[in-house]
């Protein structure tokens, strides 16, 4: 049967049940497979990423300069509440590219540390590829030690993975205008650490450090400095963007902007907060992907995979987890996902962790003895400096906190061992717990073990920086 066919006999099948979600996701699939086979051009897919940059981005209404990504806004649709699958770099890129939490995809720490992936042909390439896809690598991936490793048919040679030098390359794969449908990775190492100096358009005097970084001279110099990081990062997405127009490729690609976790201050990056896995996510494309919409439903990085699926009529894959934006977008569903999750195992250190987030509440789970912070999963810095002054080895981490997002938005005031809040921390645990058995999370067998090979942090170290050690010592 040709694969129109069995696209609109699944669809027949489908318009037989009530849903209409489900007969539109059929519809969206018979259009997107008939595109494939019809001569129309196929739906190209580029997957713009950033490093550590949260939602500290102009569309989320901070000060923090970035024409082009307003644009991308402006022309398509932007997710207020989108969420990584893991504060940390690694687990987070390895679950929106797998479509698997990291305990399930195997990536459990950093790839430069030693950790990898348990199969990488669970990379959205391999799907694509069986579609009719050609996938291209242009800068930073960090998902494996070696980038060959992953399985790309075309890997860019960009001298940096800095955003001055990987745009040209992914732009030059573009002016190359490529006839058959293609999956372009370009990760930017901006906005990570080290930060360059702010120029005068960022001067620290008149900056105002996010919360929960106090409002000191090293705080607003700190965030002066990401600033001036997020621009270079926002030039690199302009001279992307620019060459899709200046090619004619524009209307029949599908682009997505995300990042990988929060930004690297203190109970940012590798905390289970809000400010920790929140991420931005921009989508432009057509099929719906248009106009400035704005969605405040709670999604994930997990929701990518499916919904490519469903725009480029490739076959989804049995072990995805998330379910496809499509819905939200095209029919203005008003929630998709009653609770999503998150968890840290390694990053610098090990400190495993585990969260579950519903529109209201958040809880967070540690599963050690340590009740002191874990200073090397905080990458240097001047705020850190500010918190470190300060005393902050002597403060103390709850095993368990439960917060009411809407009363306490930046997650200070733990309800957990609040007795009026009995309920709802049953409730939150029981959710948390029913889905660790349903991931096989291996946290409930005891410690997660590492690879051999893979080197961490001691957790009593102060810096990321200090030597590092087997991780199975």
């Amino acid at each position: 049967m040709a694969r129109w066919q069995q696209s609109r006999f699944a669809l027949f099948k489908l318009i037989g049940m009530s849903s209409r979600r489900n007969f539109l996701a059929a519809a969206t699939a018979v259009t997107a497979a008939s595109a494939q086979t019809s001569g129309a051009r196929p739906l190209n897919v580029i997957y713009l990423h950033s490093h550590d940059s949260g939602r500290y981005l102009q569309p989320y209404g901070h000060s923090v300069v970035t024409p082009n990504i307003q644009k991308l806004a402006r022309e398509g649709v932007l997710f207020r509440r989108a969420f990584s699958a893991a504060p940390t770099c690694s687990p987070s890129r390895a679950a929106l590219l797998t479509g698997q939490c990291p305990h399930r995809n195997g990536m459990l720490g950093l790839a430069h540390r030693g950790f990898s992936m348990t199969d990488y042909r669970r990379h959205i390439l391999y799907t694509l590829r069986d579609a009719g896809y050609t996938s291209v690598l242009a800068g930073l991936q960090h998902i494996a030690a070696k980038r060959e490793t992953i399985g790309y048919d075309e890997l860019l040679q960009p001298r940096s993975q800095r955003a001055a030098d990987v745009a040209p390359i992914a732009a030059g794969f573009l002016n190359r205008r490529p006839s058959k449908p293609f999956f372009l990775d370009v990760g930017f190492f901006e906005t990570h650490r080290e930060y360059p100096k702010p120029g005068a358009e960022d001067d620290p005097r008149y900056t105002q450090p996010p919360a929960p970084i106090p409002d000191t001279p090293g705080g607003r110099l700190d965030f002066a400095s990401y600033r001036a990081s997020a621009r270079l990062l926002d030039r690199g997405v302009g001279t992307v963007l620019d060459a899709l127009e200046r090619n004619g490729l524009a209307e029949n690609t599908l682009v997505i902007s995300t990042t990988d976790h929060g930004i690297a201050f203190p109970r940012m990056k590798c905390n289970l907060t809000d400010a920790g896995f929140g991420v931005s996510l921009i989508m432009r494309g057509p099929t719906g992907f248009r106009g400035g919409k704005v969605v405040d439903t709670m999604v994930s990085q997990l929701d990518l995979f499916p919904t490519i699926c469903e725009l480029t009529g490739a076959k989804p894959p049995a072990w995805l987890e998330g379910r496809s934006l499509v819905p939200v977008v095209r029919d203005n569903s008003p929630e998709l996902h009653d609770e999503i999750f998150a968890e840290v195992n390694y990053h610098a250190s090990y400190e495993p962790q585990r969260a579950v987030r519903t529109q209201r509440y958040k809880y967070i789970r540690r599963y050690d003895d340590r009740t002191a912070p874990v200073l090397p999963n905080c990458d240097d810095g001047p705020s850190k400096s500010v918190w470190l002054e300060a005393g902050w080895r002597k403060q103390t981490v709850a095993r368990e906190q439960l917060y009411d997002l809407i009363f306490d938005p930046n997650e200070q005031n733990s309800l957990a061992a609040d007795p009026k809040a009995e309920s709802i921390l049953s409730d939150m645990r029981g959710r948390l717990d029913r889905w660790m058995k349903r991931t096989d999370d291996p946290l409930l067998k005891g410690p997660v073990p590492a690879p051999a090979g893979a080197k961490i942090n001691p957790v009593d170290q102060t810096s990321p920086q200090e030597p590092i050690v087997d991780a199975r010592n």
